[in-house]
């Protein structure tokens, strides 16, 4: 597990270790991006795609087509220099922190971060989950999916319900617009 809480700020917004960055995928370029522009699509709302930021600098852990992966940015989203490494393109919206407002002691904002952080590292190398409804699985990952079963070791449910969740769509999948409407912005 990590020692310490890293600091980054992407585009002006800070974040801390285990908080949430959340982007709208806009580019459909190659098959990764394509699938990316799709799921999308079907997503309500303005957030698609969440990923965590772990540090240190510029790094963060994310779910994408390809599986569960880490990416180094700059301190600009660099969506575009990015894109072979990612297989998408995508907007910075901003970050949510879970763990504001919760009351923690220094001590176990600290402990939960880091332990967030080092269970999104041992997902690193696992498959895409297709299967959206199955948010329970911890063999494959989608990414609000990875986000929630990360805050889940700390006892934080983040599939709080979407306000606009269509009524096709079963409750069981957590989405990235519910994650952004329904925790703290940074």
């Amino acid at each position: 597990m990590m020692a310490q809480i890293c600091e980054w700020a992407f585009d002006g917004i800070p974040l801390k270790t285990g908080d949430l960055i959340c982007t709208k995928v806009g580019n459909c370029r190659g098959s990764d991006g394509v699938v990316s522009f799709f799921i999308g699509m079907a997503i309500p709302g303005e957030c698609d795609h969440v990923a965590i930021y772990t540090g240190p600098s510029g790094r963060f852990i994310e779910a994408r087509p390809r599986g569960v992966g880490t990416t180094v940015m700059g301190a600009r989203w660099e969506a575009h220099e990015k894109f072979a490494e990612r297989g998408f393109i995508d907007s910075f919206l901003g970050g949510v922190s879970p763990l504001a407002a919760k009351n923690l002691s220094p001590e176990q904002e600290r402990n939960y971060r880091l332990a967030v952080a080092a269970y999104c590292e041992a997902q690193v190398g696992k498959p895409y989950n297709f299967n959206f409804p199955d948010p329970e699985t911890e063999e494959r990952f989608y990414c609000s999916q990875l986000a929630y079963r990360a805050y889940l070791t700390v006892g934080i449910n983040l599939n709080t319900g979407l306000n606009n969740r269509p009524p096709y769509l079963p409750d069981s999948i957590v989405f990235p617009e519910e994650i952004w409407q329904s925790q703290p912005h940074i």
